[in-house]
């Protein structure tokens, strides 16, 4: 590294031209603040660092994730990537795609390459019809893993889920107060350990504000995308739904195209809510109501309680529950109710 240079990092770390050289070449002498200060301006001004100063990676940890056209995903991604980076860890991102690879075949892949631990976000661990030996195998020979929404009681491991009845009872609670009383849920597959809680949620909610205790027509399952969302809520707009809860932002997407192939208005005929508040939702025709799944929260959580297990915390069967939160925009209104 040239005079000039040396200087510049100098002068950006406040330190001497000497120091920033002693710090270059690995000699001793120098304070760990000191040493920090000129690997920071390094950073700063786009150097890149001597081989022998790169920070080591903790290790490696797998994060399995499903396909990421659903914005909520990468999302997640990007916040456990995040905290694991900043506890040193490097990520490495499985994404399984319809027809690629399956989950158990990346786990092999990541057990291969020498893993510390597994994050699986909304993985098999969520479908009531999958078999759990493929985790309970992994915790049986230490290896440290997490769950991200899906719960199973036999899995020695931590799950991390947001509240899936109260995110329910905080859609239709709205919906109810704005004046609408025949209220539809539309959801992905019964299998789905989410998808049960919600219903359960449904049917608790609708039967304490509204007296109706029997949902069956009220509640449409379909895909979790704009197109299953679509079907979903036209079915539950031709019963004469005024109001619909959808469990995704993406099938929220497909009920407002849904309402408008109809001739109808959102929010003036039919009002919809969504469920995860994932990014560009705010900047939806209309902006999205929509119930947010704290990704942040639930991200941090995660990797802290990987790290615990990595640590050498005992793994044990535990569920860490997050509680969401009702973001009200425009593509919810007054009901027939409020209109009489």
């Amino acid at each position: 590294m040239n005079n000039a240079r040396l200087s510049d990092i100098a002068a950006q770390a406040g330190v001497s031209e000497a120091t920033v050289s002693r710090v270059l070449n690995g000699k001793a002498g120098v304070s760990a603040a000191t040493r920090q200060a000129v690997l920071t301006a390094l950073d700063l001004m786009g150097y890149e660092r001597p081989q022998r100063l790169r920070q080591r990676s903790n290790g490696l940890i797998g994060l399995v994730t499903p396909e990421l056209d659903n914005p909520i995903f990468p999302a997640f991604a990007q916040a456990i990537e995040k905290a694991l980076t900043q506890h040193g860890y490097t990520p490495i991102l499985c994404t399984q795609l319809p027809g690629g690879a399956p989950e158990d075949e990346f786990t092999e892949m990541l057990i291969d390459r020498g893993v510390s631990g597994i994050v699986f976000v909304s993985g098999l661990h969520a479908d009531t019809t999958a078999r759990m030996d493929r985790y309970t195998r992994l915790t049986d020979r230490g290896l440290p893993i997490v769950l991200v929404d899906g719960y199973n009681e036999t899995i020695q491991a931590p799950f991390i889920s947001p509240d899936d009845r109260l995110a329910t009872r905080l859609a239709v609670q709205h919906l109810v107060d704005l004046g609408h009383e025949r209220i539809g849920l539309a959801i992905g597959q019964r299998r789905f350990v989410p998808v049960i809680r919600k219903i359960e949620g449904f049917r608790q909610t609708m039967g304490q504000l509204l007296g109706i205790t029997d949902t069956s027509d009220l509640i449409q399952h379909s895909l979790f995308t704009v197109e299953g969302g679509q079907a979903a809520a036209g079915a539950l707009i031709d019963r004469g739904c005024t109001g619909l809860f959808c469990a995704s932002d993406l099938m929220a997407l497909g009920a407002v195209r849904a309402a408008r192939e109809r001739g109808l208005s959102v929010p003036g005929d039919v009002s919809v809510v969504g469920f995860d508040d994932s990014p560009l939702i705010p900047f939806t025709d209309p902006p999205l109501t929509t119930v947010r799944k704290p990704i942040g929260s639930m991200a941090s959580a995660a990797v802290e309680t990987l790290l615990e297990v990595i640590g050498g915390t005992p793994a044990k069967n535990l569920e860490l529950v997050f509680q969401p939160e009702l973001v009200v925009r425009g593509s919810t209104g007054s009901g027939p109710l409020v209109n009489r």
